[in-house]
């Protein structure tokens, strides 16, 4: 069994390293290009259609591991198959035409709609340090599409520097892969090893400097399925399987978080873009394009790492870690001036906490 996991991988990996340079091509015939501006990091046009050589990837690979198989989850593949063919088709209709965030939004939805169609929600919420559990009955279809939403758009959100979200999106799908292989998931852990392929196997044009762009066709199909496949991991919505979905996508969600809070304090419209972002951050430490894109891959790392952990932990240890990195996350935030560049209220907190100032050091403070 395990070679059949093993061979959708490297089926994938292959067609996703075969297929990017024709897509390269084909993106720069139908004018599919991402052009510089103020707010975008790069400084020449670049073709950016590249979620059509992973989405064609992962296609390939199921096609190729999935007659072997007997005991996958039928309507899992389909769901996963179909609604990521309509997103990725939206997304390659904004990487040509620039569609507006209504339609992209209908796409998503769209998407999302499909995966609850064929029965991938989720259907139970047990309540906190409790053996009761409530049912969600209608409630679950709702949940399940904005779960699907809300992370399709925090990938998308992210896609800013050379490789950073297919790193990130490759790390996301590793983290599941290796929680599915714990809890004995056959369709998730074959599901996603193919999807690690064909992110590995684009991330090789995609890294610094990048050959091509996945584009929204790429970013939305990536946020997609990392949505559902934390869905068929995490059915039942228990205290604990609630969070480690939460930490696997902590990159994107947090700086999501981020992004809302920082235009909030700021008074800047919501959905107005910026250069805020945690690279952008980055990069104005002075930090390289490289660097930064790693140093995001070290924090998912970790992110992922400590979903790992919390998977295997008693709730109240959940509990505990959860706020030991929202409080690490919150500082940091504050540290590289993701929020504000001025106002760091928690950081300010634990220096007057631990490093009062006396009135010495106060009266040699204003003789300066």
């Amino acid at each position: 069994m395990i070679l059949l996991y093993v061979l959708g991988f490297a089926a994938a990996l292959l067609l996703s390293l075969v297929m990017t340079p024709f897509v390269k091509q084909f993106a720069g015939w139908v004018g599919a290009v991402d052009k510089p501006n103020a707010r975008k990091v790069h400084t020449r046009i670049m073709p950016r259609l590249g979620g059509l050589a992973i989405f064609a990837a992962f296609v390939g690979g199921v096609l190729i591991v999935i007659p072997a198989i007997d005991s996958i989850k039928v309507e899992a593949v389909w769901g996963l198959l179909i609604g990521g063919a309509i997103i990725m088709l939206t997304g390659a209709l904004d990487d040509r035409f620039e569609l507006s965030p209504k339609l992209k939004l209908l796409g998503i939805v769209l998407a999302a709609c499909v995966v609850v169609a064929f029965g991938l929600k989720v259907d139970l919420v047990n309540i906190p340090f409790g053996d009761s559990s409530v049912s969600l009955d209608w409630l679950s279809i709702p949940l399940t599409i904005f779960w699907i939403v809300g992370v399709t758009n925090a990938i998308n959100l992210i896609d800013g520097l050379d490789g950073l979200a297919a790193g990130v999106s490759a790390i996301s799908t590793g983290t599941i892969l290796t929680l599915a292989f714990i809890m004995n998931n056959g369709t998730v852990m074959l599901l996603s090893a193919i999807l690690l392929g064909s992110i590995i196997g684009f991330l090789f044009f995609n890294f610094y400097p990048a050959k091509i762009f996945m584009g929204d066709s790429g970013a939305l199909f990536l946020g997609f399925s990392i949505a559902t496949l934390s869905i068929l991991g995490f059915k039942q919505a228990t205290f604990v399987s609630f969070i480690v979905p939460l930490f696997i996508i902590g990159v994107p969600l947090s700086d999501t978080f981020f992004a809302i809070i920082r235009r909030w304090v700021n008074k800047r419209p919501i959905f107005e873009a910026d250069k805020g972002h945690l690279h952008h951050c980055l990069l104005h430490l002075g930090f390289s394009h490289r660097t930064t894109v790693l140093i995001i891959y070290a924090i998912s790392i970790v992110f992922g790492t400590v979903a790992v952990v919390l998977s295997q932990t008693s709730q109240w240890m959940t509990v505990v870690l959860t706020a030991i990195v929202l409080l690490v996350l919150e500082m940091g935030g504050e540290a590289i001036g993701i929020f504000s560049k001025g106002k760091k209220p928690v950081i300010s907190f634990f220096q007057k906490l631990f490093w009062p100032k006396t009135p010495q050091s106060a009266s040699r403070t204003r003789l300066k």
